[in-house]
């Protein structure tokens, strides 16, 4: 009796161990890709041709004032004694100060990275919301109009440089039209009226019961976004072809529609399906792409976002700016990753049980 109490005990733990094994697993990768992208980072700012110490005291440093910020900045000391004086400071959020403004580039980061979230996101949501819709149209109806249209429009999505559509799409929707409102993220009327709580003004503009700023965030917005989110559909229409194809091909589709399944049932509630890990991978790669700074886009419509930061503070030699937008960077990607990951278990049941 007492042995088979304890043998149900050690069936009962067993689940849980291996919840706890995979948790640190888990973590254990975790830790090992932020080690890896934290030494990338490092090896940037070590190995690149900028003095670092000229980038703070100015080319007209005194030698002996270029000697004092050389030691204060640790660069005497061996490379591994820099990589772990470099981790200890990243734990403890410490990024360094930004030559260029002058600020902590934590801060610094937590100022532009909003904007950058915020018009990724918009611009992935129009990706999304039309590009799967004509990606599976295209697919079913292979060799037709709607085939040949969705590819057409994913053609020049491929080849239109972002930096001429922007400078066109200014030109043609603010300048000649007046449909959309120019760069920036507001029109200066309306800076400080809302107290940034997110920075994401279309947030704090609602919280604030402020529709005016909210009317005008989403006009400066819808131009910018609208041309990220066209070079976004363009992708995840074309991917999202290429995966339907695959699948309609597909026994389980044909007897489906043995059974007395029509076409378009057969497409959205069978095919479709098999889809969506394939296609989270997809619309996560694409997300991030934005994230990490839609660099020319950002440029072209003065839009104060992540890419804008890192190319200006690389046009300053900003090193401790570049290497913490860089950082933050490799975060995303990581942060995206693991959000597909977790979508995964939810839109495939075989995952679950692992």
């Amino acid at each position: 009796m007492a042995g088979g109490t304890e043998m149900k005990g050690l069936a009962a733990g067993r689940p849980a161990f291996a919840v706890v094994r995979r948790f640190a697993a888990f973590l254990g990768s975790l830790l090992l890709t932020f080690l890896g992208l934290t030494a990338v980072t490092f090896g940037i700012g070590r190995f690149i041709p900028v003095d670092p110490v000229l980038a703070v005291v100015g080319d007209h440093a005194t030698r002996a004032v270029y000697d004092k910020t050389y030691l204060a900045m640790g660069l005497d000391r061996p490379v591994p004694v820099q990589y772990l004086i470099y981790l200890r400071k990243l734990v403890s959020g410490d990024f360094g100060q930004s030559v260029m403004t002058s600020r902590p580039v934590l801060s610094d980061l937590m100022q532009f990275f909003p904007a950058t979230f915020e018009l990724a996101t918009i611009a992935t949501l129009i990706g999304v919301i039309i590009g799967v819709p004509a990606g599976v149209t295209a697919g079913a109806l292979k060799g037709r109009w709607p085939d040949h249209l969705v590819r057409i429009v994913g053609l020049f999505g491929y080849s239109m440089p972002v930096f001429w559509l922007g400078l066109v799409g200014l030109f043609v929707f603010y300048g000649k039209l007046g449909w959309v409102s120019g760069p920036g993220r507001l029109d200066v009327a309306y800076d400080d009226i809302v107290t940034s709580r997110t920075g994401i003004i279309l947030v704090d503009s609602l919280i604030e019961g402020e529709w005016a700023v909210f009317r005008n965030a989403i006009a400066h917005l819808i131009l910018p976004a609208g041309i990220l989110g066209y070079f976004s559909l363009a992708y995840i229409a074309r991917m999202t072809r290429s995966f339907m194809i695959e699948q309609l091909s597909q026994e389980y589709v044909v007897a489906a529609r043995v059974k007395g399944r029509s076409f378009w049932g057969a497409v959205w509630h069978h095919a479709f399906p098999n889809i969506m890990v394939a296609l989270i991978t997809v619309i996560g790669l694409s997300y991030a792409s934005l994230l990490e700074g839609a660099v020319l886009t950002e440029t072209v419509f003065a839009w104060p976002g992540l890419g804008l930061y890192i190319t200006h503070s690389l046009f300053n030699a900003d090193m401790n700016a570049v290497l913490g937008g860089t950082l933050m960077v490799g975060a995303v990607f990581i942060g995206v990753n693991l959000l597909c990951d977790l979508l995964y278990k939810i839109f495939d049941p075989r995952l679950r049980t692992q």
